[in-house]
């Protein structure tokens, strides 16, 4: 029994010396694809729309206030009352419209990106297993504090796996 530990233990470092680490960084890979260029397209047009239309909004209760500002002195209680009521429901509505712009932002990304992370991650586990990597790290240079011989950049092999 006490020469099978003995055998172990002196395998082990053996072991740890015969693993294959590996390090990609994923978002040079998903910046390099053209599915990435069309989908930050597809983003910059839909912000563009809700800013307008945000604009839009904004311009008009604008109008409307400096509208009522000039008339106000004018109008009897009960019409500075409605007016008054009625640039606050404006207001209100402008800032729902504002949230729900974000939401929808935000859905659009999470749905354009979906099937890029997944292309990406594929790519990944496919060089990962044709490589007999141990482990494959994300990460830049900037990120890491080192990098030791033994592991090896695969940006561009996923690069090419993905592109595929």
């Amino acid at each position: 029994m006490k020469k099978i530990i003995l055998m172990l233990m002196l395998c082990a470092p053996m072991a740890v010396f015969a693993q294959k680490f590996g390090k990609v960084n994923t978002q040079e890979v998903v910046q390099s694809l053209p599915d990435f260029a069309k989908a930050q397209g597809e983003m910059a047009a839909l912000q563009k729309q809700k800013e307008n239309e945000m604009k839009g909004m904004q311009d008009e209760l604008s109008r409307k206030s400096q509208e009522y500002e000039k008339s106000k002195s004018s109008m009897n209680p009960s019409k500075q009352k409605e007016t008054e009521e009625e640039l606050q429901g404006l207001y209100q509505k402008m800032q729902q419209a504002y949230q729900d712009a974000q939401k929808e932002l935000q859905k659009k990304s999470e749905e354009l990106m979906e099937p890029i992370s997944t292309k990406v991650r594929n790519a990944i586990n496919a060089v990962g297993k044709a490589g007999a990597y141990t482990f494959i790290f994300e990460g830049t240079t900037d990120a890491l504090v080192y990098v030791g011989d033994n592991v090896k950049d695969i940006t561009a092999e996923v690069k090419a796996k993905v592109g595929k």
